[in-house]
């Protein structure tokens, strides 16, 4: 895909918000192309004042999700049968969709909005939860809940770095294991308190 980064960023630079909207579709429907890379830059055209930030944002929810919905389908009607028979036609290796595999097993629905901050797996998880029949709704509550921080804050890094968004490209992979942390910490520490005021709660209608 690097050959291609070139054309992508035209794409992008000519077209703008469809551009973003239809890259982020061919990302998110298992089409390897670096989410760092259309988010980053486009971050950066927010920064130059060619785009809004609002308005990239939507583009590219409404991108993702649609790719999401399609590799979803094509798991779920086709199985993994097709997308091994297939998939090397669209550049997907067995191996990204077997890592992705492992995640839905052990984490199973949950794993549709954690990968969407990791690397690898957040292109290949709606292949996993197309092949359990999961409901669609719910996958694509945790599709959007996944996505939207994890959109957001690329775009952020590409505004604040501008000239030099590119850095993201190099970063991108550490960014999502951070980001992915930082969300973890922030999820138990919330847990632990809505423990703690209900045991408080118990404690006082015991009094």
């Amino acid at each position: 895909m690097e050959q291609f980064s070139g054309l992508f960023l035209e794409f992008i630079r000519d077209w703008g918000y469809v551009a973003v909207a239809v890259l982020m579709m061919a990302e998110n429907a298992c089409i390897p192309i670096p989410s760092e890379l259309i988010l980053g830059f486009a971050g950066y055209l927010i920064f130059a004042g060619q785009m809004d930030f609002v308005t990239v944002l939507l583009f590219g929810m409404i991108g993702g999700l649609a790719g999401s919905i399609f590799a979803y389908a094509v798991g779920h009607y086709g199985g993994r049968p097709l997308v091994d028979r297939y998939g090397h036609y669209f550049l997907i290796k067995p191996s990204h969709v077997d890592i992705a595999q492992r995640w839905f097993d052990r984490y199973g629905l949950k794993a549709v909005f954690f990968s969407r901050m990791l690397p690898v797996v957040r292109t290949f998880i709606s292949l996993p939860a197309g092949f359990a029949h999961v409901d669609l709704k719910r996958f694509m509550f945790y599709t959007i809940a996944g996505s939207l921080p994890w959109t957001a804050l690329i775009l952020a890094i590409g505004m604040l770095l501008g000239k030099s968004w590119q850095v993201m490209l190099v970063v991108g992979h550490q960014v999502s294991l951070i980001f992915l942390g930082v969300c973890a910490v922030v999820f138990a520490a919330l847990y632990l308190r809505y423990r703690h005021n209900k045991r408080a709660a118990r404690a006082q209608e015991a009094d």
